[in-house]
């Protein structure tokens, strides 16, 4: 007799249905009183919201975890006891093949969010003794693919970048704020939209970013040309931007209400556009930018650490390969030496 085994033969515990009806599983598990595996997952949900963790983290686990679910519950595996290596590694070759509507493969580190959730949770039920060992212990996550060095502009297209805004135009002005905002500060743009107008110590030249990534904050300074653009922002054009008093977002949008990240990073991109500089990217363009102009003209790699907010100076020192291989060029062009015959 042929057949296909489908992913509950290789754990030996997949419920088959007689008449709509489920029969029980032939792996030796009594489950009058088990925690199925939704139950088990929004449990876990709620620790995690216990734990202070940055509103985007939890919603990437708590996505991850619902796509898993439903995975597995497509499969007829409603437990975590029914959950074995051998189904993880084939949800794993799942995410591997999966391809969105426009043909493309799911991203490498999206993979790694995915499995690295699945990893956490399966965890948790071992450490709160709800199973007795673990599936996704030793799973072994795609491999991250070679970091490029970062993109970034030069200090002519920076200039060409930050005057696009009409700074004749309330709007304008707003816009020119948020530019001289990334330069100056190489904040992220999650960590531009979550600032509140208390934040800002005009005064000190400083700004407190209180929600940056991992749910760190942090003082970083700004420059006194941004700052003059920031100001004029607060003074001329969020007054009429306000609508309820009590709003507190720093940046407000045409409706009066806090600025959401989606909508900066793309009007970010268009404006990098509408610059032709014959680049093109986003926020994370000043990001980059402020790193590297800041490190050629002589800052310590630890203070540019401090500043992005980078919790491993690994991350940081990527930028001094960008600043060498700009040294190397000028080098070429510029030292005697580049133009003598051996």
């Amino acid at each position: 007799m042929s057949g296909k085994k489908g992913i509950g033969n290789v754990a030996g515990m997949r419920t088959r249905r007689k008449g709509g009806r489920s029969e029980a599983k032939p792996d030796g598990f009594d489950r009058s009183n088990a925690q199925t595996l939704a139950s088990q997952i929004d449990a876990w949900f709620a620790f995690l919201d216990q734990r202070n963790y940055s509103d985007k983290t939890l919603e990437m686990h708590k996505w991850s975890l619902r796509t898993f679910l439903g995975w597995a519950q497509e499969r007829d595996l409603h437990y975590p006891t029914e959950i074995t290596r051998p189904i993880l590694e084939s949800y794993q070759g799942y995410l591997y093949r999966y391809r969105k509507t426009n043909g493309q493969p799911m991203a490498v580190a999206t993979q790694r969010g995915r499995l690295g959730a699945v990893q956490r949770f399966f965890a948790w039920l071992c450490r709160t003794h709800q199973l007795l060992a673990n599936p996704a212990s030793d799973l072994e996550l795609p491999r991250k693919p070679p970091r490029g060095l970062p993109k970034g502009l030069s200090l002519e297209h920076v200039r060409a970048v930050l005057n696009i805004p009409d700074v004749t135009d309330p709007l304008g002005i707003r816009d020119r704020a948020i530019l001289e905002m990334f330069y100056s500060t190489g904040m992220r743009r999650s960590e531009l939209v979550q600032l509140d107008v208390i934040d800002l110590d005009a005064t000190g030249q400083t700004i407190h970013i209180r929600k940056g990534k991992g749910g760190k904050g942090r003082m970083v300074p700004v420059g006194t040309a941004s700052l003059h653009w920031i100001e004029a922002y607060l003074e001329r054009t969020r007054p009429q931007l306000l609508v309820d008093a009590g709003e507190q977002a720093f940046f407000l949008s045409g409706y009066g209400e806090r600025m959401s990240a989606t909508y900066v990073g793309n009007w970010v991109t268009k404006t990098v556009k509408a610059a032709d500089i014959g680049k093109s990217g986003s926020c994370h363009l000043f990001r980059h930018s402020c790193a590297t102009h800041m490190l050629e003209n002589g800052a310590d790699i630890r203070l540019i650490q401090q500043l992005l907010g980078h919790a491993r100076l690994d991350t940081t020192q990527i930028y001094t390969e960008v600043a060498i291989k700009a040294l190397r060029e000028v080098h070429a062009r510029t030292h005697p030496s580049s133009n003598l015959k051996a």
